[in-house]
């Protein structure tokens, strides 16, 4: 049996803003956009692959806490790149500092925040 992850759904005040760092750092194409649940607004940004939903709801949103003991909440996605030293200059070139930087088995990795406070560990395999 095949198993994959299809998307994952976050929250976002801006999910234009959201999806137009997400194009420039990982090269990824708006596969659709419009009126969701709630009166929110959702943009699908990804691949033929898998793809995040960018979800802002038509009520108040709490602003972000970096919380890693809160249950139910994610903690961050991570994304595999091929050429991780071209995704870091992306993103500090869209204003994001990348953190945590590790090169241990099975691959070298850091992560940043964006704007909104998701966090994105960013991996590569390659050796």
């Amino acid at each position: 049996m095949h198993i994959r992850l299809e998307h994952v759904n976050v929250t976002s005040p801006n999910p234009q803003k959201t999806s137009n760092w997400m194009e420039k750092v990982f090269d990824l194409q708006i596969l659709w956009q419009g009126e969701t649940v709630d009166n929110g607004y959702t943009i699908h940004i990804g691949n033929a692959d898998s793809y995040f939903a960018i979800y802002k709801p038509g009520l108040k949103i709490t602003p972000y806490q970096r919380c890693y003991s809160m249950s139910g909440h994610v903690n961050h996605t991570g994304i595999v790149v091929d050429d991780l030293d071209e995704i870091e200059r992306r993103v500090k070139s869209v204003g994001f500092e990348p953190h945590i930087h590790a090169d241990y088995e099975p691959g070298r990795r850091f992560y940043f925040y964006d704007d909104t406070g998701l966090e994105i560990e960013v991996v590569s395999y390659n050796s």
